[in-house]
């Protein structure tokens, strides 16, 4: 039990996805696992762990934010022993080339936060996603006929700009979109030597200014979902 998460660590599955929204969470749980069971409620961050093909699997929502995700996947990671987190989520395309419905599989996520330099002293800009959970995510994708695009994210802190200058940086960075995640979950886990991915789904372009339903979201989602309960 740790002051943010209530479960025992039996209750917490090796391998833990994890969506943004605690209702995606439940719903992830209900549609796809095996007698699934709530978890955690603390705060109100759904957590379910079930069976997906007879491997046991926790879905674990981690709210908005680097903050956020730095408080969980660093909890999930360091005192419940996970070794493998992927995120599951949202991201909006910085290029023409990408599109809506496309999945993004994670290499490095750029971010201007002091994350890391406030967590462990690091100075640097990056962060990297696991290339053997990488691999294995590649190959599910493949056995299910499903196309990813690899890519560099930009992990924002800011929403909302009053100045966004987003294509200067996803030129000078080589980004090809922006989600709010990535920079502490990857971070998280080099320091305490786990496995951590993210496959972002495109919900909307800031070049074409086209969004995505929640209908179409949802139906969307369901292909980045299968991807990575494969994965496991």
């Amino acid at each position: 039990m740790t002051p943010h998460i209530e479960a025992d660590k039996k209750d917490i599955a090796k391998t833990v996805l994890m969506p943004g929204d605690p209702l995606r969470a439940k719903m992830i749980a209900n549609k796809f696992l095996t007698n699934p069971r709530l978890i955690n409620n603390v705060r109100g961050m759904l957590a379910y762990t079930g069976l997906y093909n007879n491997k046991e699997v926790t879905i674990f929502a981690s709210g908005m934010g680097i903050p956020s995700m730095g408080i969980y996947s660093y909890e999930l990671f360091n005192f419940y022993d996970v070794d493998n987190i992927i995120r599951i989520g949202s991201a909006g395309s910085y290029t023409k080339d990408i599109n809506l419905y496309d999945i993004i599989l994670v290499n490095k996520s750029y971010s201007e936060s002091n994350y890391k330099e406030v967590m462990s002293g690091d100075l640097s800009h990056y962060t990297e996603s696991d290339d053997e959970l990488n691999q294995k995510i590649k190959d599910s994708a493949s056995k299910l006929n499903l196309r990813l695009i690899d890519g560099n994210v930009h992990c924002t802190e800011a929403f909302y700009k009053e100045n966004n200058n987003f294509e200067k940086l996803a030129n000078e960075q080589y980004l090809v979109a922006v989600e709010m995640e990535t920079f502490s979950l990857f971070h998280n886990a080099k320091i305490l030597n786990k496995k951590a991915s993210a496959l972002l789904t495109i919900s909307d372009s800031l070049i074409t200014k086209e969004g995505l339903s929640s209908e179409d979201r949802e139906k969307n989602f369901e292909e980045m979902i299968k991807i990575a309960l494969e994965t496991i």
